[in-house]
């Protein structure tokens, strides 16, 4: 989902200036990728909702999956977009009842995602959304909950992809990037 385009390549150029580095965070070593820049910026933020769904309305999903925390953020306005509902898939111990779990990899160490039993119906198609594709860990243990819960995914959407760390690679399908570095 690279834009493409001039309307794409302007919105590109809007997420290179707003999407701030951060050296050694929350690690040394580790380039975080702030984009809360860009959240805080109403105009940029609408125009990234309008691309994703615009980008994957052909997928027809029933639901967005965000992953926490900053794919929340995310994935709420698009849902409300594409006119359906959200789910959230979150690190242990955060949502209430029965949950499916998975452990992944990240690139600085290890974690767990859960996905409430009941938060997705056997069938169900899913937009799953992210904020950054780094090594793919997390991306991949999202993935296989929705599996877990029987539910479908029609598409993956992340802000921005990071090449060098060739996280897609380790994932099952496609991923659109808005940004690729």
């Amino acid at each position: 989902m690279n834009p493409a385009g001039p309307a794409g390549d302007e919105l590109a150029e809007r997420l290179m200036r707003l999407v701030r580095d951060v050296p050694d965070f929350p690690l040394p070593g580790v380039l975080f990728k702030d984009i809360m820049p860009l959240l805080a910026d109403g105009p940029t933020l609408a125009a990234v909702v309008d691309h994703i769904v615009g980008a994957h309305r052909a997928a027809d999903f029933h639901v967005v999956a965000g992953i926490e925390a900053r794919g929340f953020l995310l994935a709420g306005p698009i849902a409300y977009a594409a006119g359906c509902g959200v789910v959230a898939i979150r690190k242990a111990g955060k949502l209430p009842g029965r949950v499916l779990s998975t452990s992944y990899q990240l690139e600085y160490g290890e974690g767990v995602l859960e996905l409430q039993r009941a938060a997705l119906a056997p069938g169900q198609r899913v937009l799953l959304v992210d904020d950054v594709l780094a090594t793919g860990g997390t991306m991949a243990a999202a993935l296989a909950l929705i599996a877990s819960a029987g539910a479908v995914v029609a598409g993956v959407a992340v802000l921005i992809e990071l090449i060098d760390l060739a996280g897609r690679e380790r994932l099952p399908m496609d991923v659109a990037a808005l940004l690729s570095v």
